[in-house]
C-alpha cells in the first residue's frame, strides 16, 4: 500500500519564474500579479522565512463588509494557499515540520469575523486549520493528470463526449484568439437566459485578462460556425504546472451541436502544449459534475475551511438560505448540460 503523502516532494514550480511571478506558489491564482488583478488593494499574504528564503505563505483577501470583517476567495480564484516548501526526511519528520508552519501561518492571520478559504489540493493535511477551531467541507475538481499521449487521454473519454466532439467538427470552426468582449457579451447571455444577472463583472474580467494576457498566461477560445454564429467560448489561463477552464459561456439554441465539448478538447490539447495538468475548475453542481467526468479526469479533492465569530453567524445564517436558494435555481437551469452536447451553463469558479 503507497504511504499517504501530505506534501509533495517535488517544487510546485519547478522552472524559473518569469517577470515578476514568485516560485513560492501551488498555483497560478497565488501569484501576486493575479491577486492584484483580482482583489486590488485587499489581499495581502501571511509568510515564513528563513534567512532569505520563503518556506511557508498563505495568501488571503480580507474586506470589510456589512460592519464585519471576512477573509474569503477572491472572484476567478479556485484555491488559495498554503505554499509550503519541499521537504526532505522521514514522513513523521515531514508531517511535523508541516504542523509547525501551517500553524504558524494561522497565527500570523490578521483578526476577523468570518473566515473562508479553498486550499491547493496539494495539501492534505488540515489538522492545524482544525486544531485552531476551524472547520472544513471537501470539495471536488477534475483533472486529467497525464497529457503526454493525447491518444490515451481521449480513450478515456465517454462515448457520448467522442460522438458530441465529433458532430461539432463538422459544425464549428475554433477560433484561437476569439475577442473578449464577444465572450463577455456572451456570458452575459447565458445567464440572461436563465432569468439572472452575471455574477460576473466585466471590469474586473477585462483587468484579469490584461494581466493574463501581459504574461502570456491565456487564450480565448470559440466555436464559430459558417454563417458567423458563436456557440460557445472557453477561457483558459495557465502557469507551467496546470491549466485552469476558468469561464465557458454558450448559446443555449446551438447546445445540441456539441460546440462546449469540442472546446474543451481544443483546450485540453492546449493544455499539453503549454503546461502539464488540465483542470476542469470543478463544480460542486451534479449536472456541470456529469459533463465534467464524461472526460475522464480524475476526480480530484481539496479542502474549504471557515471559521466564524459570534458575530457573524446570524448574518452567516441567513446568507445560508440565500446561497442554498441559489444553488437550486443554478442547478436547474444548468440540467441541459446533461445531453452529450451541452455542457454548464457557466464555469466561472467560485464556491458553488
Amino acid at each position: 500500500m503507497a504511504e499517504h503523502q501530505t506534501l509533495t516532494r517535488e517544487p510546485v514550480t519547478p522552472d524559473p519564474p518569469r517577470g515578476d511571478s514568485i516560485p513560492w506558489v501551488n498555483s497560478v491564482f497565488e501569484q501576486p500579479w493575479w491577486l492584484d488583478a483580482v482583489a486590488p488593494g485587499q489581499w495581502s499574504a501571511a509568510e515564513i522565512r528563513r534567512g532569505d528564503k520563503v518556506v511557508a505563505r498563505l495568501p488571503y483577501m480580507s474586506r470589510r463588509r456589512l460592519g464585519l470583517t471576512a477573509i474569503s476567495q477572491p472572484p476567478f480564484t479556485q484555491t488559495l494557499g498554503p505554499w509550503l516548501a519541499p521537504m526532505e526526511g522521514k514522513y513523521a519528520r515531514r508531517v511535523e515540520t508541516e504542523k509547525k508552519l501551517l500553524g504558524q501561518l494561522v497565527e500570523m492571520l490578521p483578526s476577523f469575523d468570518f473566515f473562508r478559504q479553498s486550499l491547493s489540493p496539494s495539501l492534505t493535511n488540515w489538522l492545524p486549520f482544525y486544531w485552531a477551531g476551524f472547520e472544513a467541507t471537501i470539495r471536488y475538481t477534475y483533472r486529467i493528470c497525464d497529457l503526454s499521449d493525447l491518444d490515451r487521454v481521449k480513450s478515456e473519454f465517454q462515448e457520448q463526449v467522442r460522438r458530441g466532439i465529433r458532430k461539432a467538427e463538422g459544425a464549428v470552426e475554433i477560433n484561437h484568439d476569439y475577442p473578449l468582449e464577444d465572450l463577455l457579451r456572451l456570458n452575459e447571455q447565458t445567464y440572461a437566459r436563465q432569468g439572472v444577472k452575471s455574477p460576473d463583472s466585466p471590469e474586473l474580467i477585462r483587468r484579469l485578462d490584461a494581466a493574463c494576457a501581459a504574461r502570456g498566461a491565456r487564450r480565448i477560445l470559440g466555436a464559430v460556425d459558417a454563417d458567423g454564429r458563436t456557440h460557445a467560448a472557453l477561457y483558459v489561463v495557465w502557469d507551467d504546472r496546470t491549466l485552469y477552464a476558468l469561464i465557458n459561456a454558450r448559446d443555449a439554441e446551438l447546445q445540441t451541436f456539441g460546440s462546449n465539448t469540442l472546446l474543451y478538447w481544443e483546450a485540453i490539447k492546449l493544455a499539453s502544449e503549454v503546461s502539464q495538468l488540465f483542470d476542469f475548475e470543478g463544480s460542486m453542481l451534479e449536472p456541470i459534475e456529469h459533463f465534467f467526468r464524461g472526460f475522464g479526469g480524475r476526480q480530484t479533492p481539496y479542502f474549504s475551511i471557515s471559521k466564524a465569530g459570534l458575530k457573524a453567524k446570524p448574518a452567516l445564517a441567513a446568507r445560508s438560505t440565500r446561497t442554498a436558494l441559489s444553488r437550486l435555481a443554478r442547478s436547474r437551469a444548468a440540467r441541459p448540460a446533461r445531453q452529450a452536447s451541452s455542457a454548464p451553463a457557466s464555469a466561472t469558479p467560485s464556491a458553488d
